[in-house]
């Protein structure tokens, strides 16, 4: 283990603006004495905006507008940061320029993913590029490097998996030795498949590029900083009264993030898991806090978790034939949710009928019901809520329903979800 390098990443929020340049400077200042890896997202909400560049193009409207946006949006941050002769204004058109031909591209249904990764990379890459020149600015030396030198990945677009061997020599071969001497600034979220086209990894895919590279490289811990003191037991944007965990073990933490916890990407906790390397999440409004300690070795808990996933759709697929349920049929519906890349946040069973809870992404629903509308009566209902609790105290549930309509409801040792909405 390489007991010199700590994997840091800076999530959306951490470098969303000026100030919080300003403030990413100054977290860093006295953290640099050891060489670090750190790895960062699009900056604020720019993953949004380039998606509403996409839904342009889809609609084959006029993004220019749009685009406009996302480039004054970061010429403006740089405005404020740098003084007036810095070349960085001018590095961001280039690499702003080097997006026409995907921007030139046609888009459907057909290529929506393929596309959709060439160009939303574009908000790491310009993040990395405004926050290495702004350190670099301030006397903090980093080295700016691409994360598709390394992150080596399949082809399936928005959701690429990782081809672990390679990314491990890569990382090795390309970086152990730089990082000996040198902090390197690198991109969170995206890789590259075998044609060299670039692939993203999911949304909110940051994290995980962390912990790739943490296990590639053997680092001895990980820390992600949010706008949080550290990993609470529900949001506190939406639940009062929430409580900071100061540890938990690797398998509570993943769970948490299978039912939708957004404080860590899913996929982060398994590869440090095995490797035994320690997940810190602390806040960079409060550098000093003591945070949350991610590790095999934490003491147990009771405290309920709580976790609400918006804009989930019900869809319920119903026998034709009066025949009853078989694994057949929970097999067709699954192969479909495998090939458009859609996850069933609950599921449930009945004599005739196979219900379940998925995400809402655009154009996923009407594919998943016109392949299966030959085999299935099938019914659906959107813009709804789907609440988890781990480790429930039955008494509390009640409050939490004030208000809403059940749907669906779900009950075991451990766990309680509700689809529900609004009345």
């Amino acid at each position: 283990m390489n007991r010199t390098l700590h994997v840091y990443k800076f999530g959306g929020a951490s470098v969303k603006d000026a100030a919080a340049l300003l403030n990413l400077h100054t977290l860093l200042q006295s953290r640099l004495q050891t060489n670090k890896l750190i790895v960062v997202s699009a900056m604020g909400k720019t993953t949004n905006a380039l998606e509403a560049v996409l839904a342009k193009k889809l609609e084959q409207g006029d993004f220019s507008k749009e685009w406009k946006q996302i480039k004054d949006f970061h010429i403006g941050v740089c405005e404020e940061l740098f003084p007036t002769a810095h070349p960085v204004i001018e590095k961001i058109e280039q690499l702003l320029d080097t997006a026409q031909p995907i921007l030139d591209l046609p888009i459907s249904k057909t290529n929506y993913d393929e596309v959709y990764d060439q160009l939303i990379c574009y908000g790491e890459l310009l993040s990395s590029l405004v926050v290495s020149e702004y350190l670099n600015f301030k006397g903090l030396s980093l080295a700016w490097q691409d994360a598709r030198t390394v992150i080596h990945t399949d082809s399936d677009f928005r959701f690429a998996k990782i081809d672990w061997e390679k990314t491990r020599n890569a990382c090795q071969n390309h970086w152990a030795d730089l990082l000996e001497h040198q902090t390197i600034l690198t991109q969170g979220f995206i890789g590259i498949d075998p044609l060299g086209r670039t692939t993203t990894l999911g949304r909110e895919g940051s994290d995980f590029t962390a912990a790739i590279l943490a296990t590639s490289l053997d680092a001895e811990s990980v820390t992600i900083w949010k706008d949080v003191p550290g990993v609470l037991n529900a949001d506190p944007k939406l639940f009062p009264n929430t409580q900071k965990f100061e540890e938990l073990r690797y398998r509570e933490a993943a769970e948490m993030t299978y039912f939708g916890a957004s404080v860590i990407h899913p996929k982060t906790i398994k590869p440090l898991a095995n490797a035994g390397i320690p997940l810190f999440v602390k806040s960079f409004l409060d550098p000093e806090g003591a945070g949350t300690k991610i590790h095999e070795h934490a003491a147990s808990h009771e405290v309920p978790t709580l976790v609400l996933k918006k804009s989930q759709v019900l869809v319920s697929f119903k026998v034709t034939d009066f025949t009853f349920i078989e694994e057949k049929h929970i097999h067709a519906i699954y192969e479909k949710l495998k090939e458009l890349k859609l996850r069933a946040n609950m599921l449930q069973l009945s004599a005739i009928t196979v219900s379940l809870v998925v995400d809402t992404q655009l154009f996923k629903l009407e594919q998943l019901v016109e392949s299966l509308k030959s085999s299935f009566e099938i019914r659906y209902n959107e813009d709804l809520e789907l609440l988890t609790i781990l480790k429930p105290k039955t008494a509390e549930i009640p409050a939490l329903m004030e208000g809403y309509v059940v749907l669906l409801e779900q009950t075991t040792r451990t766990t309680y979800q509700a689809v529900r909405r609004k009345k």
